[in-house]
C-alpha cells in the first residue's frame, strides 16, 4: 500500500468515526431534551405489564379458588362455606349451580330469583323451568322449540286446535323436538282428514 492510499485510508476511517460520533451526539441532544418523556414511557411499560401479570394471577387464584368450592359443592351441596366461596370468586358459576340444585329440586323460590339474574340466560331458563314447575307453557329463547311444543300441548287440552296449530308452526324441522311436534298436528286433523275450521 502506497503513502496516498494509507492518507485516504485514514482519512476514510476518520470521516466515518467522525459521522458515528456526530450521531452520538445527536441521539444524547435528543435523550437530554426528551428523557423524562422517554423515562416516563419506559416505566409505564413495567408498570403496565407488572400491573397486567399480577391482575392475571389474580384472576387466575379466583378461578381456582371457584373450582375448589365447585368440587366441594359437588360431594357436600349443602356446604354453605363453599358456596359462599362460590358466589363471590364466580358468581356465574354459582348462578348456574344454583339453577342446576333448583331445578333437581324442583325448588320454585329458588327458580323465582334467578328469574332477576343479571346473566339473560341464566334469567331466561330459570323462568322457562319455574314456569314448567307450575305446570304453565314458558316462554323461553333458549327452549323456543320446547316452549311451543309445550303451548300447543296446551292448548290441545283446552280444544283450541288452531291455536296448538299455530304454535307448532313456530318449531323447526331440524329441532330435536320436531317428531314431538309432528305427532301433535295430527291431533288438529279431524276425522275427515282436513284440518279444523275456525268457529
Amino acid at each position: 500500500m502506497s503513502l496516498k492510499d494509507d492518507v485516504e485510508y485514514v482519512k476514510h476511517e476518520l470521516g466515518s468515526d467522525e459521522k458515528l460520533l456526530e450521531s452520538a451526539f445527536k441521539l444524547e441532544r435528543i435523550y437530554k431534551k426528551y428523557k423524562i418523556a422517554i423515562w416516563g414511557v419506559v416505566i409505564l411499560a413495567i408498570v403496565g405489564f407488572g400491573g397486567k401479570s399480577a391482575y392475571g394471577a389474580y384472576e387466575r387464584s379466583k378461578l381456582e379458588k371457584a373450582n375448589e368450592a365447585l368440587t366441594t359443592l359437588r360431594k357436600n351441596p349443602k356446604d354453605s362455606e363453599a358456596l359462599a366461596v362460590l358466589k363471590s370468586h364466580n358468581p356465574r358459576l354459582y348462578e348456574l349451580f344454583v339453577y342446576s340444585k333448583a331445578v333437581e329440586n324442583s325448588d320454585s323460590g329458588k327458580l323465582k330469583e334467578l328469574t332477576s339474574s343479571k346473566d339473560a340466560r341464566i334469567a331466561d331458563i330459570a323462568s322457562y323451568h319455574d314456569a314448567v314447575l307450575q305446570s304453565k307453557s314458558g316462554d323461553s329463547i333458549y327452549y323456543r322449540d320446547l316452549s311451543a311444543v309445550e303451548k300447543a300441548y296446551i292448548a290441545l287440552k283446552a280444544g283450541k286446535k288452531d291455536e296448538a296449530r299455530n304454535s307448532l308452526a313456530l318449531v323447526s324441522e331440524d329441532s330435536p323436538v320436531a317428531g314431538i311436534a309432528r305427532l301433535l298436528k295430527h291431533y288438529t286433523i279431524t276425522a275427515d282428514g282436513t284440518k279444523e275450521e275456525k268457529k
